[in-house]
């Protein structure tokens, strides 16, 4: 079992930048792939990017693509998404998620372990 906690969102103008951590617990975290979700008021939970156990392998959405990065220390037990020329559309509560398929998935089916979200808000 793995639990996740992020951290690391906030308010920031249209154009600027956050980078987003999701801290694991427990010697396992290393096994398991991470995806980071977002969901904004009455919209469904989408997918934004996944890292593989190894990092070796990411996935991003098409919304994403070219502005965020996602990365991983598997010493530090964290995941980072870098969020770069952020859009008011991504406002949204951003959720890490842990999966055991270890190259990462885009279905939110895949992931057994989930954490609590932080807002992020940009502003235009």
């Amino acid at each position: 079992q793995v639990q996740l906690v992020e951290s690391g969102g906030g308010l920031v103008q249209a154009g600027g930048s956050l980078r987003l951590s999701c801290a694991g617990s427990g010697r396992t975290f290393s096994r398991y792939a991470i995806g980071w979700f977002r969901q904004a008021p009455g919209k469904e939970r989408e997918f934004v990017a996944s890292i593989s156990w190894s990092g070796g392998r990411t996935y991003y959405a098409d919304s994403v693509k070219g502005r965020f990065t996602i990365s991983r220390d598997n010493a530090k037990n964290t995941v980072y998404l870098r969020m770069n020329s952020l859009k008011p559309e991504d406002t949204a509560v951003y959720y890490c998620a842990a999966s055991t398929y270890t190259s990462g998935s885009y279905s939110q089916y895949d992931y057994d372990y989930w954490g609590q979200g932080t807002q992020v808000t940009v502003s235009s």
